[in-house]
């Protein structure tokens, strides 16, 4: 069987800013974002919280309205604020419990071209088990199975998952199987918690999967905290939670009799990172990168540039696991190659940046089990 895991940075629907060319154009709305929805989460609304939620607002573009180029403010019911005739915005809740509403960042819809490359990719690469990142929600993955794979002359999957996570922006994980695979269990951990704090940006859902050879496979597919964004060095401790939580949970299920355990995704870090080190660094779990059948096509990374720093992808096997695999690769024509010289051969759809299917490669392995 074929196991694989991608990126696919949404299907048909993404946050508008996160469609910017260069990224860090949309870092501090992002940022702004993030904080301004910690603030608005918060039971009581005090002077210090008011005020600085007012300027986040005014730093979004909210001063005049409660629609801006890249967020929306929904107040549904009750009063969060008003606008004073002289400019500015005056917090005027006391709670969160004073209002119903929501901030939210705005969509746009992917590129034609970079949707149908998308759907080339996991056509070529034709997994018996995808781990899928960033994908919208699970009806959005099913469509996109029945639909848009097929219209690429692909086979849809037969059994497709994703639970809802933690994260505001619609780049959930999830899972899709083809027939003879079926999900016969799923736990999700969107509320582990550390302290006050979800461990997971989005999920570290388990789903455990009978393989057509009548083995248990257990998926734990994962989506790290960024380093885009945010205080470097909580996103970092951040990571750091992650991974020894993802650990816990491997050493559970070992320590439980289960042989075949695979973390999946994209862990926003390299392998020799402090952050990844309980995941990598130990004996429990062994990078497919590291198997003698695998070839990762000439370049260590799996993100952008594909240089060893941009390594962020696994395909993280158990010891028994990873004894049963036999091939394994990075898949990059739906990559943008870059131009002097083109680093990787794509696909003749691939002509500009914006038809790339996705800044990450499709990492696969092949398992006797």
């Amino acid at each position: 069987m074929k196991l694989a895991a991608y990126n696919v940075e949404n299907l048909f629907d993404r946050a508008k800013i996160m469609l910017l060319e260069e990224w860090e154009d949309g870092r501090e709305v992002l940022e702004d974002f993030a904080e301004a929805n910690q603030i608005l989460g918060q039971p009581v609304y005090d002077a210090a919280a008011k005020a600085r939620l007012a300027e986040l607002l005014i730093e979004l573009g909210l001063e005049k309205s409660d629609e801006a180029s890249y967020v929306l403010l929904r107040r549904n019911r009750g009063e969060l604020l008003k606008r004073p005739s002289d400019g500015g915005i005056e917090i005027i809740a006391e709670r969160r419990a004073d209002w119903v509403g929501s901030l939210e960042l705005k969509e746009a819809p992917v590129n034609h071209e970079s949707m149908l490359n998308t759907a080339r990719v996991i056509k070529e690469i034709d997994a018996d088990v995808l781990g899928i990142v960033e994908a919208e929600s699970r009806p959005v993955l099913s469509q996109f199975s029945k639909d848009i794979i097929t219209a690429v002359g692909g086979t849809p999957f037969d059994h497709v998952m994703l639970i809802d996570g933690n994260d505001t922006r619609g780049i959930d994980v999830g899972v899709m199987t083809k027939a003879g695979y079926p999900i016969t269990k799923m736990i999700s951990h969107v509320d582990d918690m550390h302290g006050n704090e979800n461990i997971f940006s989005r999920d570290c859902p388990e789903y455990t999967i009978k393989t057509a050879g009548g083995n248990t496979l257990h998926v734990l597919v994962n989506h790290f905290k960024s380093k885009g964004y945010g205080d470097p060095r909580r996103s970092e401790a951040r990571r750091v939670l992650q991974a020894t939580r993802v650990n816990e949970i491997v050493s559970d299920l070992l320590d439980s009799g289960e042989k075949f355990i695979a973390v999946v995704g994209d862990l926003n870090d390299t392998p020799d990172s402090d952050a990844l080190a309980a995941l990598t660094a130990g004996d429990i779990l062994k990078d497919a990168f590291h198997h003698s059948a695998f070839d990762d096509g000439g370049f260590k990374g799996t993100y952008g540039s594909c240089t060893a720093r941009n390594k962020i992808d696994y395909l993280l096997l158990s010891p028994d696991l990873f004894g049963k695999a036999s091939a394994g690769g990075v898949f990059r024509k739906g990559m943008w190659p870059g131009k002097r010289p083109k680093k990787w051969d794509v696909f003749d759809s691939l002509e500009l940046p914006v038809h790339a299917a996705s800044d990450h490669a499709a990492i696969w392995v092949e398992l006797d089990i």
